[in-house]
């Protein structure tokens, strides 16, 4: 599933930053040349954005490409070092999840207040699915680096004796 999940995180990414690329340079292009600012642009750019920071952030935890002080942790002990990995990885998970839980809740609200895009008309919650996407895909991925951190622990730990 790893692999496969790996593949769509990356296929949609790729996509929504080329929609993003196209929308923007075909706002300048119009507002340039034929002087009409095309006012729904910014509003799908903004909210494509907002769904590529949360798929790049799960891009970024499974790459192990998140920002970290690593300097306490690889100074402790082995069995504090694997105490602290998983503490990380639970409170990590935990936030992820109460995103997602909240990300949910604002859909919920959107969805009865029938909240609407200014621009477009679209129904808010359509972009806001992003967001409960994009933090399950955190969990899930913060869940296989905290893992995948324990198991190098124990293969270090087994090297060294």
């Amino acid at each position: 599933m790893s692999k496969w999940l790996s593949y769509m995180e990356e296929i949609i990414v790729v996509i929504v930053l080329v929609a993003m690329s196209c929308i923007a340079f075909l706002n300048v292009l119009t507002r340039n040349i034929l002087n009409l600012s095309l006012s729904f642009t910014e509003e799908i750019t903004v909210n494509l954005f907002v769904f590529l920071t949360f798929i790049g952030a799960a891009i970024g935890v499974r790459k192990n490409a998140h920002l970290g002080f690593s300097l306490i942790v690889e100074r402790v002990s082995i069995p504090l070092r694997r105490l602290i990995i998983l503490l990380i990885g639970i409170v990590s998970t935990i936030l992820f999840l109460v995103l997602t839980y909240y990300a949910f809740d604002m859909i919920g609200f959107q969805i009865d207040m029938e909240s609407t895009t200014p621009a477009l008309g679209w129904p808010r919650w359509i972009f806001s699915l992003g967001i409960p996407i994009g933090t399950v895909l955190c969990a899930i991925r913060m869940i296989e680096a905290t893992i995948l951190q324990l198991k190098e622990l124990n293969e270090q730990q087994g090297g060294a004796k």
